[in-house]
């Protein structure tokens, strides 16, 4: 099915209310919003709210018989919900710029294809880190998500010193990184 059609049946499904349509819509658009607040001072609760608002307003607009989506379903949602957002945090003081230049649609094909792109980045790198196997995977986790230092590594590992582990670190990395662009450039 072509891109444009399935767009155009996923908002048809939405104005007759359709669960499965309204399924897909969310499946595909809330971890983008989810990741967008998350980094822009909000909380997983502000996410939902946000996104419920934006499939809302999307529903009534879908509803009515003159309304021409003239972008793919998830550059609206993403435009909807960037100016809520903005627009709460000018409310809580937060955000200080007006919006008053934002007031028609948001330009946000870029943005969003940065953040699906960084997404797919990221599952990625979580394959290869799954892919790595011990202690590969724990030294790394342990020093780049949970911050511990290279002499407790040293002792949890069981290497002779610091300098060692930092050694056996790069090894590590080394292999990630191999495992990753080999994922990479599969994936294009």
């Amino acid at each position: 099915m072509k891109p444009e059609l399935n767009e155009q049946a996923l908002l048809e499904g939405l104005a007759e209310n359709n669960s499965k349509a309204i399924e897909i819509i969310y499946k595909e658009n809330f971890n983008i919003i989810q990741s967008y607040i998350l980094n822009n001072n909000g909380s997983y609760d502000d996410a939902r709210d946000i996104f419920q608002e934006a499939m809302i307003a999307l529903y009534e607009k879908a509803q009515t018989e003159s309304f021409v989506l003239t972008c793919k379903i998830n550059t609206y949602i993403y435009s909807v919900c960037k100016r809520l957002w903005l627009k709460k945090l000018q409310q809580i003081g937060r955000y200080n710029n007006p919006l008053e230049s934002y007031e028609e649609t948001i330009q946000v094909e870029e943005d969003l294809e940065i953040h699906e792109k960084r997404n797919l980045d990221f599952s990625m790198m979580e394959r290869a880190l799954s892919s790595l196997g011990e202690p590969c995977r724990g030294l790394i986790e342990n020093f780049y998500i949970k911050k511990v230092s290279m002499q407790d590594i040293a002792k949890q590992y069981g290497y002779t010193n610091a300098d060692n582990a930092k050694t056996q670190k790069y090894k590590c990395l080394m292999r990630l990184k191999k495992l990753f662009f080999a994922q990479y450039n599969i994936g294009e």
